[in-house]
């Protein structure tokens, strides 16, 4: 995905080194539950892994763009990341127990999240979690841009964006062991002065 490339590429380190607050919620949640080895597609340039490796979780990333993974180990981020894009799951053959995906899912078309949230199931190990961030309907961009389909924006060229409720998270989580769908909103924690962004938190656990 150029676009990806080249924003890394012109803007590197563009939301900062803080985690997001998703970050930092999963990471106690997943404390709780022991889990020790985490996959994260989408990892960029590794903003959201340092809060679980500071806390003892093996991480392992995938990401798309070569130049956030260069800026990942510049800042010392040194797990191993997968080069590719999540449309080339599996990376390897592992099971993990938990999978934590920030803000990744709703840049992808119906058929590619259908395929996304199988492959991180099947990569959970039985009683794993996989947790998901999404832009909700009630972030500020839905229905910006040109709709290409339902509550599916190209909100600025280049990005195109699925928004979801309440009804198509059960339809596309549902048969991976959908346990609970939490509204949170995430600050822009560089740029104080802009509105937070409204995301969905979506849990899953493999029986």
């Amino acid at each position: 995905m150029e676009f990806w490339e080249s924003s890394f590429i012109e803007k590197q380190t563009m939301w900062g080194f803080e985690p997001t607050d998703s970050a930092i919620l999963t990471n106690e949640f997943f404390l709780e539950k022991n889990v020790t080895d985490i996959l994260v597609p989408g990892i960029g340039y590794g903003r959201n892994a340092k809060v679980f490796i500071d806390n003892g979780i093996n991480v392992t990333g995938i990401e798309i763009s070569k130049t956030a993974i260069d800026l990942a180990r510049k800042n010392g981020i040194n797990m191993p990341i997968f080069h590719g894009s999540v449309m080339d799951m599996p990376f390897d053959s592992k099971l993990y127990d938990g999978i934590f995906s920030h803000a990744l899912i709703h840049l992808l078309n119906k058929h590619e999240r259908e395929k996304f949230i199988m492959d991180c199931y099947n990569q959970l190990k039985p009683n794993g979690y996989m947790i998901f961030t999404t832009v909700s309907q009630k972030a500020p961009m839905f229905g910006k841009g040109r709709q290409l389909d339902k509550d599916y924006y190209e909100i600025m060229e280049g990005i195109k964006m699925f928004f979801y409720d309440s009804d198509s998270i059960k339809q596309e989580f549902g048969k991976y062991g959908l346990v609970e769908v939490s509204e949170m909103d995430e600050p822009n924690k560089e740029m104080k002065n802009k509105p937070s962004i409204n995301f969905l938190m979506v849990k899953c656990k493999k029986e």
